[in-house]
């Protein structure tokens, strides 16, 4: 499998003993399928995918060693149960192939660092590992939302120092648009500051209000229309 191959170069990057983790899983000559096979066969995976209780406790045990002295062995054959489920799991959850696998690797690279927080008293091993790669799938999405700033960015650097007469404008002008939003219904007043100053779209406005997407749009253009036909008056 190519997202275990690539698993296996990325831990190597990483400095952790992880890295012989897949060469372990190599050497012993089992494919993932084969390996899934056997457990099905020998009634450790139900028809319909469900861990036996002796292989829950099988896992729980794997991780156990992996805590405590970084088991290679035990984290190979955690790795070739899970990272395809992993992967196929992120696939389900929106991501496309190459995301996937990349989250995939990332996950299992967790498993093998933070084997020591997993407790068997609290969830099993299958919650705890696909815990893990549901928060990976949001923490992408996140990203993809709110890419990392460039510290260069011409917008991001400090404003020029601004000249008296300026600032008095601009704090005359805040004042009007405070004064002409006091007199906007507060549907409006809330739906304009979701927009301008939170920076929500209106879908995401729709979406938390309630409202129907059409509505959030009128009203928005209907109250900008009001503020703007104010401050012209002005």
């Amino acid at each position: 499998m190519r997202a275990g191959q690539d698993a296996q170069k990325k831990l190597s990057s990483t400095s952790d003993p992880a890295s012989a983790a897949g060469s372990a899983s190599s050497t012993r000559g089992q494919s993932t399928s084969a390996g899934n096979g056997a457990w099905l066969r020998g009634g450790a995976i139900s028809p319909k995918g469900a861990l036996s209780p002796a292989m829950r406790e099988r896992f729980a045990d794997l991780v156990g060693r992996i805590a405590a002295s970084k088991d290679r062995e035990a984290f190979s054959e955690i790795f070739d149960f899970y990272a395809p489920r992993v992967k196929s799991y992120i696939l389900r959850l929106g991501a496309d192939d190459g995301l996937a696998e990349e989250l995939a690797q990332e996950v299992m690279i967790s498993v093998w660092r933070k084997a020591h927080l997993f407790d068997r008293e609290q969830a099993s091993v299958s919650t705890w590992i696909f815990r893990i790669a549901r928060n990976r799938r949001i923490d992408a999405l996140r990203r993809r939302r709110k890419p990392e700033l460039d510290p260069q960015e011409p917008l991001l650097q400090p404003a020029d120092v601004t000249p008296p007469e300026k600032a008095i404008s601009a704090r005359q002008t805040e004042d009007q648009v405070r004064a002409a939003l006091a007199e906007l219904p507060q549907e409006q007043v809330a739906l304009l500051q979701a927009a301008f100053y939170e920076g929500l779209s209106h879908r995401d406005i729709a979406e938390r209000s309630g409202l129907p997407l059409g509505t959030v749009k009128s009203r928005i253009r209907l109250a900008f229309q009001k503020l703007k036909t104010k401050l012209e008056d002005e």
